[in-house]
């Protein structure tokens, strides 16, 4: 190896960022120096040069006095001599006597300034429960506007709490596109912090209640034929959700502002301050300029800048109606979670924060500076997806991120919470490290960059601490090493997916070798329920879609061997009455016979577990054989448009699940 490239692998190492690593068959990768160029210098790093890298290799080793965030515990001396203000305002020498209390704080030593944060050792344990997970656009009401709503998650809560389950988790509900196409992934969002209008209930905002009988009977006309296509199993429509929805609430926004008392929402957009306002305008924004920042006039692309100001006050109206309709939202989740908890859930709904936002978003466009350039977040290939993964988002800059004291990422953790018993962390690596991909590479010609786990992890346990509220990290596939013990330490659940999980001779795990603390599910929603599952229909699909590295035979073979496998355990548990080979004649004849007895026997299986939380997707409560997602697609398959059906194709709305009460 030239002495240029192992003084630019030094450097990369000094950024965090890996030269090789363990690929998911156990394989070592290197990183290629083409990858390591690129993520550097997308990280602010010069390597146009041998020397210019021997002068960061150089700059790296110099020592900092304090870095931009000091993370501690309560009773752990800092070790440092200096100042420290608290945030109700007193100031305290150091080193003090006096235990520091949980939460941010300001510290100066030397003429140096960071942000303390004092976090819990632990998160507490949460109470050992089995919940709903659904995709709530997906299930539908016969009240709803073409797709699922807060109103429907609070009835869904309801329902469920009604058979004992203790939460509901659902998909994440960030803000979407504020004009069409809306995009349909929940998971490629236009802003984390911030809700996504298509879930409010029109007619449970409080103005429609007063509205005059003209403008009601508009707005009723508006629902009509969304509330037609409930009966139907046509895609999920969100730009005709959308439409039909933003009409409806400009005429109650317009009844807000004639006749209610303004206060509460004015103290909210006091609560969320600058975020609310530049989201709202970013929202204005679009409808005059486009839904692409980057595509605006240059003087409009800074969020900071004094053009925005000015447009913020010609657009003024638009503006207050966008931060007017996160108000809304705010008061249904709330009323969601008081549903939920009100009926006797403990811990109610569980929210999801997706792993990025989407390159045009709010949130690339507000905090454009701590993300970096050139880069989209992703995973490298694994087992489930061997081509590898790119989502399209920008990662964030984890220098520039932290020298913010985490402010972005506190905020959208917060606002999750507020509302929600819980929040399950897609990609839970995201607190540690992120697989990126160079712009026009392939998802393998990537590497992984390194964030500070424990800041990011004190940030997230301290907010939970705040509201009581459970944290689940999705830690599934390739995991750093040491990440799922560091969580398990911080009192963060990991995630336990019954088809993945084996033993170290590959075979399935009994019940007792699975972890405690945990959610535990059978499936996730890049995934078919079960009964596809158990069909295949995944590897028809993937074979359809060329996603297969495999012929479909041999995926075939393996996939009946796996299935020949847990069959083989439920049946050695006493969860399995017919016996296997019985079971998967059937299967191989493409019969339907035993698939109720196998759904029941695995999530009988899941309930022996000591994992604390069990999930049970609403798409296996009703036979669903669809999957949401197909990792690897976009148009190739109806993505996050899948509305909830049966086992015949019949759609299932919420109203046909029964009474709440069984």
């Amino acid at each position: 190896m030239k002495d240029r490239d192992l003084d630019l692998r030094a450097l990369a190492r000094a950024h965090g960022v890996s030269t090789d690593y363990i690929d998911w068959r156990g394989r070592p990768a290197v990183v290629s120096p083409e990858t390591l160029r690129a993520v550097l210098t997308s990280l602010g790093a010069d390597v146009s040069t041998a020397a210019a890298v021997r002068d960061e290799l150089a700059r790296k080793a110099a020592p900092r006095r304090v870095p931009p965030v000091v993370v501690t515990r309560p009773g752990q001396p800092l070790g440092k001599d200096g100042t420290v203000v608290l945030a109700d305002g007193r100031v305290l020498d150091l080193p003090t006597g006096e235990e520091l209390p949980l939460g941010w704080h300001e510290l100066s030593v030397d003429g140096a300034e960071a942000a303390l944060l004092v976090a819990p050792e632990r998160l507490g344990t949460g109470p050992r429960a089995w919940g709903l997970t659904a995709q709530l656009y997906s299930v539908r009401s016969r009240a709803s506007w073409g797709m699922g709503d807060l109103r429907d998650l609070a009835d869904l809560a309801v329902w469920g709490a009604a058979r004992g389950a203790g939460f509901v988790l659902v998909n994440p509900m960030h803000a979407s596109e504020p004009v069409p196409p809306v995009g349909p992934s929940p998971y490629s969002p236009m802003s984390r912090r911030f809700a996504s209008p298509l879930y409010l209930r029109v007619e449970d905002v409080p103005e429609y209640a007063i509205l005059p009988p003209d403008d009601r009977d508009r707005v009723d006309r508006l629902s009509a034929p969304l509330r037609a296509r409930n009966e139907t199993l046509d895609v999920i429509d969100r730009d005709a959700v959308h439409i039909a929805k933003i009409q409806a609430l400009e005429i109650l926004h317009r009844a807000f502002r004639e006749n209610a008392d303004s206060a509460p929402y004015e103290e909210f957009r006091r609560r969320e301050g600058a975020p609310l306002t530049a989201f709202a305008t970013w929202c204005a924004l679009c409808e005059e300029q486009g839904a692409d920042w980057r595509e605006w006039p240059a003087d409009l692309r800074d969020a900071e800048g004094t053009a925005v100001g000015r447009a913020a006050r010609r657009l003024a109206g638009r503006v207050d109606f966008h931060a007017w309709l996160q108000w809304q939202l705010d008061r249904q989740l709330g009323a969601a979670q008081t549903a939920a908890r009100g009926a006797g859930m403990p811990i109610g709904i569980v929210h999801d924060l997706a792993v990025g936002v989407h390159r045009a978003s709010a949130d690339a466009w507000m905090y454009r500076t701590l993300f970096a350039p050139g880069m989209s977040v992703g995973a490298p290939p694994d087992e489930f997806n061997q081509l590898g993964q790119d989502w399209g988002q920008p990662p964030w800059h984890p220098g520039r991120l932290a020298e913010a004291a985490y402010l972005p990422f506190r905020g959208m953790v917060s606002a999750a919470l507020r509302h929600g018993g819980g929040l399950r962390l897609d990609h839970a690596m995201q607190v540690s490290r992120l697989w990126w991909v160079p712009d026009g590479a392939s998802p393998a010609e990537g590497a992984y960059v390194s964030s500070d786990r424990d800041a990011m992890l004190s940030a997230l346990t301290w907010e939970a601490a705040r509201t009581g509220g459970v944290i689940v990290g999705e830690d599934l596939g390739t995991v750093e090493p040491g990440l799922r013990e560091d969580l398990a330490a911080r009192g963060v659940y990991g995630t336990s997916l019954l088809w993945f999980e084996r033993d170290g001779e590959g075979r399935p795990k009994r019940p007792g070798e699975w972890r405690e603390l945990s959610l535990a599910t059978v499936g996730t929603h890049d995934m078919p329920p079960i009964t596809g599952m158990l069909h295949g229909d995944h590897l028809a699909l993937r074979d359809r879609l060329g996603l297969l590295t495999r012929p479909l035979a041999q995926e075939a073979a393996e996939h009946r061997r796996d299935l020949a496998e847990w069959l083989g355990l439920l049946a050695a548990e006493g969860l399995l009455d017919t016996p296997p080979e019985t079971v998967l004649a059937a299967l191989d004849d493409g019969s339907t016979a035993h698939d109720a007895e196998v759904v029941h026997a695995l999530h009988a299986f899941l309930r022996r577990t000591p994992a604390r939380l069990v999930g049970i997707a609403l798409t296996d409560v009703v036979g669903e054989r669809r999957t949401q997602n197909q990792p690897g697609t976009t148009d190739e398959y109806p993505n996050w448009r899948v509305p909830l059906a049966d086992a015949s194709g019949r759609p299932v709305l919420l109203d046909d699940l029964g009474p709440a009460s069984p």
